[in-house]
């Protein structure tokens, strides 16, 4: 009897061995061909499969039209309240009537704060790649602004948006410009792009938030990072993990304080702070007001003061004199820069009625075709995702049918 026991016991433990082997190389079956797959989809990009890229992108912006369509119907008395609200504005608008210089200021206002979030959006969304638009027009803004300052010794140039170019105005002003004057001047514009950017991290907090509470588990490779984190946050060792989880620690432990101190310097983790506010099911208020003070009035602030000081004009002086300290290449590259800065000073005292100065400068006009060509990548990286999305579509589809056979 005691034999027979000891043999069922040996092959119970034996069944359960098998058990485990077997749901432990599904496991990493599955691991596998999700690696594979994901590479594949790496590969669907213009420069490799054109055709197939194009292809797949057309039909995700259709299936994607579709699903807003469906939503714009779910909430159509939203929708019809919004067309009636624009219909009297649209009759406001071009009605005629003393209200009309109202009209135009707001108007002009509007679009000028609109520009300015929707670059902060970009530059913090972009399926998968962002447009620095801080480098490419907000930092140039806040320069261009700053110089003329201190040129024009006045900050009483037209205000936002700008024309064409910026002029001096008529009467001289005695003393110094002051910093503060400047930080006012391009105050507006500022804080309309940090809000854009904080606009532009609420994707990842509800798409934790609505796994968390829908049970399911989302095939998105930055939160199954975030849970693969989290289940080996003991073993961590390299630095990228450790900075990883601090910021979770961070958000997690101290909350509205900790959200605001990750939003309020730069910092390319902040999309794990949005996951992980949206996994732990942080009220939205609490994470996108303490991102959003963060984003635009914290960080906005170092980041303008960090330009304007930087572009000071004694410190521009500096940085021009020591670039022609430079062995041999010195004086070639100073000689561009301040002919440059130059023109700059001309264009600021030019007047509108009059001529033109003519001229280009290879730096403007190097500048100028970044711009062009970070617009294109961001352009072709937008293309590239939507097709990786609908090819991870596809492999969903797969994977569910494979499951009910």
């Amino acid at each position: 009897m005691a034999e027979n026991g000891t043999d069922c016991d040996q092959r119970r433990i034996g069944m359960i061995k098998e058990q485990h082997n077997g749901s432990f190389t599904d496991s990493s079956l599955l691991n596998e061909r999700k690696r594979r797959d994901r590479e594949e989809r790496l590969n669907i990009v213009l420069w490799r499969q054109p055709l197939v890229t194009l292809q797949y992108f057309f039909l995700e912006t259709l299936i994607n039209l579709k699903e807003w369509t469906i939503k714009l119907w779910h909430r159509r008395s939203v929708l019809v309240s919004l067309l009636l609200i624009l219909a009297v504005l649209t009759a406001t608008y071009y009605v005629e009537g003393t209200h009309q210089q109202y009209v135009r200021y707001m108007e002009k206002k509007f679009f000028w704060c609109a520009y300015w979030v929707g670059l902060g959006i970009l530059s913090s969304v972009g399926l998968g790649t962002g447009l620095h638009t801080f480098l490419l027009y907000l930092g140039p803004h806040i320069a261009s602004v700053t110089l003329a300052a201190y040129e024009c010794n006045s900050v009483n140039f037209p205000e936002p948006p700008y024309p064409d170019q910026i002029i001096c105005p008529d009467e001289e002003v005695e003393g110094s410009i002051s910093l503060w004057a400047i930080i006012s001047k391009v105050r507006l514009e500022a804080c309309m792009w940090g809000a854009g950017t904080a606009i532009g991290e609420l994707p990842p907090y509800f798409m934790a938030r609505a796994a968390r509470l829908s049970g399911a588990e989302p095939d998105d490779e930055e939160y199954q990072e975030f849970e693969e984190m989290l289940e080996h946050a003991e073993t961590a060792q390299d630095f990228a993990s450790r900075a990883k989880l601090a910021v979770q620690n961070l958000v997690q432990k101290v909350g509205f304080f900790g959200i605001l101190a990750c939003a309020s310097i730069p910092n390319p983790l902040f999309d794990l702070a949005g996951i992980t506010c949206g996994h732990f099911l942080v009220p939205f208020w609490t994470f996108f007001g303490a991102t959003l003070i963060g984003k635009a009035v914290i960080k906005m602030h170092i980041q303008k003061l960090f330009v304007i000081i930087t572009f000071s004009k004694h410190i521009v002086e500096q940085m021009v004199s020591l670039i022609g300290a430079v062995p041999r290449v010195g004086p070639s590259l100073q000689k561009p820069f301040r002919e440059y800065l130059e023109a700059q000073r001309l264009k600021l005292h030019h007047k509108q009625d009059g001529g033109a100065p003519q001229g280009e400068n290879w730096l403007s006009w190097m500048f100028e075709k970044l711009v062009i060509a970070m617009v294109c990548y961001f352009i072709l990286s937008i293309i590239n995702s939507m097709a990786q999305s609908y090819a991870k579509r596809l492999q969903q589809k797969m994977y569910s049918e494979e499951k009910t056979k």
